[in-house]
């Protein structure tokens, strides 16, 4: 269960590509320092965080024991990781190592339940389908927890992010609360997301306003992304608030919108898995013991932290 020589080199391409756009640190040109809230999390550094923060996590033997016998007897799992931007995965410089929040939660789950995590890098789009044909065990990659998802899926959350939007600083948008909003622009956003869905189901609303539609652009590659609104070439990118709130935060002449919708993030698995018990413990004793929240300081991310973890919840709306 590998992918190709071919595929791995191209994923890895593009997740540098995408890190190498977010490596520039700058203040925004309306004199927002970095550091600030507008500013972002980590505008102040645009080296990706190394701090060791999962280590020294110990095996719980009440969450250990929550796994099927025959998971506990192998001892692993097959776990597909989407890599695209910090603070969600990334690669560090040398191109091999992976780093980031869903990076470090698998890895601090792992321990938790004693088990080995064979990670494979696999595209956003191609995870959530693999993990019903049974290819994966469990898949991370910022995936929002909905109810059209929850059909044919479960969850186990960790996390609280969600839609936004960024723009350039020329941009006249200052926030969106409404898609008619987007009228007449061009929307980059990732492909197989909430986003491109929450796009696409809501297109009739500017042909209802009596309004030219908007163009929406869908890019595997976040580098492509970003680098399509610097060049102007989209007006708008739709994404996740961490997501955003750190890219912006380091590249200059970019300026984070608002938040547009909250959701719970989750691990991801196929309908009716045995593992969600175990998984959802896992999580809450991280938070438990402070791995948790030691994570979530790492990445900047504080304002995402979950009271408890939950299987499958009802869709934020």
């Amino acid at each position: 269960m590998t992918t190709t020589r071919t595929s791995r080199t191209a994923l890895r391409t593009a997740a540098l590509l995408a890190t190498a756009a977010l490596a520039v640190t700058g203040c925004g040109t309306d004199g927002t320092a970095a550091g600030t809230p507008d500013a972002g999390p980590a505008a102040a550094n645009a080296k990706v965080p190394t701090t060791d923060v999962v280590s020294a996590v110990r095996k719980d033997p009440a969450a250990a024991a929550l796994l099927p016998a025959d998971v506990r007897a192998r001892g692993t799992l097959a776990l597909a990781s989407s890599v695209g931007t910090p603070p969600g995965a990334t690669y560090l410089p040398d191109g091999r190592t992976l780093a980031g929040q869903d990076i470090d939660f698998a890895d601090a789950v792992g321990k938790v339940l004693g088990l080995k995590l064979t990670r494979e890098v696999a595209g956003f789009e191609a995870i959530l389908p693999a993990l019903g044909s049974g290819k994966y065990d469990v898949g991370t990659g910022n995936f929002g927890v909905t109810d059209e998802r929850r059909k044919t899926l479960d969850f186990v959350t960790y996390i609280n992010d969600g839609q936004g939007f960024a723009a350039r600083r020329d941009s006249p948008l200052k926030k969106v609360t409404a898609l008619t909003q987007l009228c007449g622009l061009t929307v980059a956003t990732g492909a197989g997301t909430t986003f491109e869905t929450t796009l696409e189901a809501n297109a009739h609303l500017c042909k209802d306003a009596g309004k030219p539609p908007y163009d929406v652009r869908t890019y595997a590659d976040q580098g492509a992304l970003w680098i399509s609104l610097q060049q102007g070439r989209s007006d708008v990118v739709m994404s996740t608030i961490n997501g955003l709130r750190y890219a912006v935060a380091q590249q200059p002449g970019l300026r984070f919108l608002n938040e547009f919708k909250r959701l719970d993030v989750g691990f991801a698995f196929k309908k009716g898995t045995p593992l969600a018990p175990a998984f959802r413990a896992a999580v809450n004793r991280l938070k438990k013991d402070g791995t948790y929240d030691r994570i979530l300081k790492k990445w900047g991310t504080g304002p995402s932290a979950l009271t408890a973890s939950r299987i499958s919840p009802p869709e934020i709306r």
